[in-house]
């Protein structure tokens, strides 16, 4: 299969040509790195997403989930914007994808329980990018529990950090898109919400409320380009993965390796899945030929999900 960089480069050399002795004296990088490949058949097999120089925000993405979304759009030749709060893992991660040479990386600290976050966050954006194409609404899980478990005080931290200000960050972001006509808003959630889980009680009440919005949201922003998806993670291997899975071993008296081998086997496609899959999805949902998905709900989940 052929990255995403390398099919642009085809598209542009298209009519190179490969033999020629001169052609690769003119362009020897470029010669040296079509070599380690195989030529597509069909040049028009390969797919562009349409997403390169567009610009991108993901929330929580010094690591897991949001990390692999931020690369897997900077392979895109998306220029992305990193967001989290730690320092020397976000500032990590953007040297890394701009070691790659597609897209470039940049990063703000931010915190979603901050008042100021909103603020703080569209200042960024408006200071790096001037605007903005694609957002990725991703944000920590809450700590597992029952529904005794769920006190006052930690609805209300948690509906703050994963609800309110995850609306209230789109609202702020949302004029520049539908003013320039194309926009990509992607709510990252949970499973949950169409089957709860176990000993997830405050996730099973929070996300739920993300996907009424989300659908919402797509209707009224849908004439202007711009669309609104919620993807739904099943077992990604991650983590909040081992500390969902470390929970769930000390709950019931189980080891870890036990606990997973339980879940893979109820999961059809037989195990967990890898970041990289989850975040191909999520670029996919952004892209230019994702323009007639909307108001929808994705799931990436191996086909756990029982419902239909």
């Amino acid at each position: 299969m052929i990255i995403p960089s390398t099919a642009r480069l085809y598209n542009a050399y298209v009519n190179v040509n490969y033999s020629s002795v001169n052609e690769s004296q003119k362009h020897p990088s470029l010669f040296r790195r079509l070599r380690l490949i195989q030529k597509p058949k069909h040049l028009e097999d390969i797919m562009d997403l349409g997403i390169n120089g567009k610009r991108a925000l993901v929330l929580a993405s010094s690591r897991g989930l949001g990390h692999g979304i931020a690369v897997a759009l900077s392979r895109e030749g998306a220029n992305v914007l990193l967001c989290g709060r730690s320092g020397d893992q976000l500032e990590a991660n953007c040297k890394a994808i701009n070691a790659e040479g597609n897209g470039k990386a940049d990063w703000i600290w931010a915190d979603l329980s901050d008042e100021k976050f909103v603020e703080t966050v569209t200042a960024a954006v408006n200071e790096k990018f001037g605007g903005l194409d694609i957002l990725v609404n991703n944000t920590g899980g809450p700590t597992p529990g029952t529904t005794e478990d769920m006190t006052p005080e930690k609805l209300e931290t948690y509906f703050f950090s994963m609800v309110l200000r995850v609306i209230s960050l789109t609202n702020a972001l949302l004029p520049g898109m539908k003013a320039q006509g194309w926009g990509r808003i992607l709510t990252v959630a949970s499973s949950g919400v169409i089957e709860p889980i176990a000993n997830l009680a405050l996730s099973n009440t929070l996300r739920p409320a993300l996907a009424g919005w989300s659908k919402t949201l797509a209707s009224e922003v849908a004439s202007h380009g711009v669309t609104a998806n919620l993807l739904l993670p099943g077992s990604i291997l991650t983590g909040r993965l081992d500390e969902l899975d470390g929970a769930a071993a000390k709950r019931t008296g189980k080891s870890m390796e036990d606990v997973r081998s339980d879940k893979e086997a109820r999961i059809p496609v037989g195990r967990y899945g890898k970041v990289e899959e989850f975040a191909a999805t999520a670029a996919f949902l952004c892209s230019q030929p994702a323009s007639y998905i909307t108001g929808s709900l994705v799931r990436c989940d191996g086909g756990a999900a029982r419902s239909v």
